[in-house]
């Protein structure tokens, strides 16, 4: 460096390094939910980290204009980094509407960046899962978002979540009942931040805004539940009398209940009046995850229907439908149940130690075959290191099996395997037999 200055290795505040244990999880759970969405015939899209800041801008609203990062690029353009999937998702519909089949159905999984306040389970750079089905308006949609996401869920292992569901139409019909329609913006978004700052706050929030105590009175009942066990149809019944009685939004949770209920899921799902969703650009059913007794961590799977998302970028009607995981806050919420549900943070199934550096072709040739075979292997690479450096090494990597094999083995054409987490050895065996011992001991 010049003059000898050493920079420090620090990072921003809200953003961190992640190690190959983390990685190595965290793609193993990208991995399954891929494969999960890809069951249900959604297929993946990419779109750019940057966007025109008026792009990203457009109708996001609140307080996502205030966390957005943007700043002017080399040619003075005003530009902004993607703080959700969704909003570049609809610039990516209406470029490509005529190169796209409707309804299309799509699945994203990367990085957005929001500057928001750092706290447990939430960062400024995190992933997130998002899947959407865009051109159809209709119950079955609905269900079938709320069905991946139950499905999703069940896949990773997860024991105690609920998804609590609302709609923002039966919200607006009840505003407008109330007579604080034009309010409607502003009310939600402090509703929104109910589970953040409590009732208290959000009810002296409620009467500025409506400038009347009775008002604001009658909204804190419509989101509230005095039974959390109230059933779900129940819930939606005493809702429906409170914005004015049975409407389409009532009737198409209704129909969706119905579907939850058909694939016996509807055990998992609530009706939760208090769910808003603080963004824009949601016009029907949203809806938030919650894992049970981890309430801290907010959130870890949202969404909803936004119909008028794309009309922004083109006059075709566009409604859609989807949900977005926070990866980082599941896994962070994970790890604080059991870290066992995160999975397998093993860098190799099988490490092939060096006993003696002339037979390093043959090394070579053995991790060759295991990996043709199926295994991830990994060959020890320093030169003169003795076996007991070449322990430590694998159990920093937490890898359980290895090959310790000398010119005994090597004249014999056999493999010495070791379980290094029971530490049984299965001495002079085929390399097919060790191969066969590793699966069966990963199973």
């Amino acid at each position: 460096m010049p003059n000898g200055k050493i920079i420090e290795p620090r990072v921003l505040k809200g953003f961190r390094d992640s190690m190959p244990e983390n990685e190595i999880r965290k793609k193993a759970i990208i991995a399954k939910l891929e494969e999960m969405f890809s069951s249900y015939g959604f297929v993946p899209i990419d779109t750019p980290v940057l966007e025109y800041t008026e792009v990203l801008l457009g109708k996001g609203g609140g307080e996502t204009d205030k966390q957005i990062f943007h700043f002017k690029d080399n040619g003075e353009r005003e530009v902004a980094m993607r703080f959700d999937l969704t909003v570049p998702f609809a610039r990516f519909m209406a470029a490509h509407l005529n190169e796209l089949p409707l309804p299309f159905k799509r699945f994203h999984i990367d990085k957005v960046w929001r500057g928001e306040n750092p706290q447990k389970g939430r960062f400024r750079e995190f992933t997130q899962c998002d899947f959407d089905i865009v051109g159809v308006d209709n119950a079955e949609a609905d269900f079938e978002i709320l069905s991946m996401m139950d499905a999703s869920f069940s896949m990773l292992g997860i024991q105690g979540y609920t998804f609590h569901i609302a709609h923002r139409g039966l919200f607006n019909a009840f505003l407008s009942h109330l007579g604080v329609e034009e309010k409607a913006v502003e009310i939600l978004r402090e509703v929104d931040k109910l589970r953040k700052v409590g009732a208290a706050s959000v009810k002296e929030s409620l009467t500025g805004i409506t400038a009347d105590e009775a008002k604001a009175e009658a909204v804190m009942r419509f989101i509230t539940k005095d039974d959390q066990q109230e059933p779900f149809l129940e819930t939606l019944q005493r809702l429906a009398m409170l914005a004015g009685g049975e409407n389409e939004h009532t009737a198409r949770m209704r129909k969706i209940y119905g579907y939850l209920e058909s694939a016996h899921i509807a055990n998992h799902f609530v009706y939760d009046p208090s769910i808003t969703r603080g963004l824009d650009y949601y016009t029907g059913i949203v809806y938030e995850t919650f894992l049970n007794g981890l309430d801290q961590f907010g959130s870890v799977c949202s969404g909803g229907r936004y119909n008028n998302l794309a009309s922004l970028y083109t006059k075709q009607e566009l409604p859609g439908v989807g949900s977005s995981i926070g990866l980082d806050r599941l896994m962070a919420a994970l790890g604080e149940l059991d870290s066992n549900m995160l999975g397998d943070s093993r860098a190799a199934d099988v490490l092939v130690m060096v006993m003696d550096e002339e037979l390093r072709p043959w090394y070579n040739e053995l991790a060759a075959k295991m990996r043709g075979a199926g295994l991830h292997v990994d060959l020890y690479l320093p030169e003169g290191k003795k076996m007991g450096v070449q322990f430590k090494y694998a159990e920093l990597q937490h890898i359980p099996f290895a090959l310790t094999c000398g010119s005994n083995e090597h004249d014999a054409g056999k493999v010495t395997l070791k379980d290094l987490r029971s530490r049984e050895t299965r001495q002079m065996v085929t390399l097919d037999e060790a191969v066969k011992t590793i699966k069966e001991g990963l199973a």
